[in-house]
């Protein structure tokens, strides 16, 4: 792995993961309120958001800073451990 890509938290995150992962831990009604977008408000849904953040190059940067905010925050190390629950039972 070259030292760019090393450095590089998103580095083989898709906007379908970062997205997902963003949506079980705060929901859209929260994701709206950090980023005020109509995908989030009016009937959100995973596919019409990557549509809409695939079109939309200032809001696609605002979500992938606020992914970046959430791995690197306090919160991240235990939604990690939940989603590790999840998957063993």
């Amino acid at each position: 792995m070259n030292q760019m890509h090393k450095n590089n938290p998103l580095h083989g995150k898709t906007l379908e993961i970062i997205l997902t992962e963003m949506v079980e831990f705060y929901g859209f009604e929260e994701l709206a309120l950090y980023i005020n977008i109509n995908c989030f408000k009016t009937n959100p849904s995973i596919k019409s958001s990557l549509v809409f953040l695939r079109k939309t190059p200032w809001a696609r940067q605002k979500v992938e800073q606020l992914y970046l905010n959430f791995i690197q925050g306090e919160d991240y190390p235990k939604y990690l451990e939940k989603m590790t629950k999840l998957m063993r039972t």
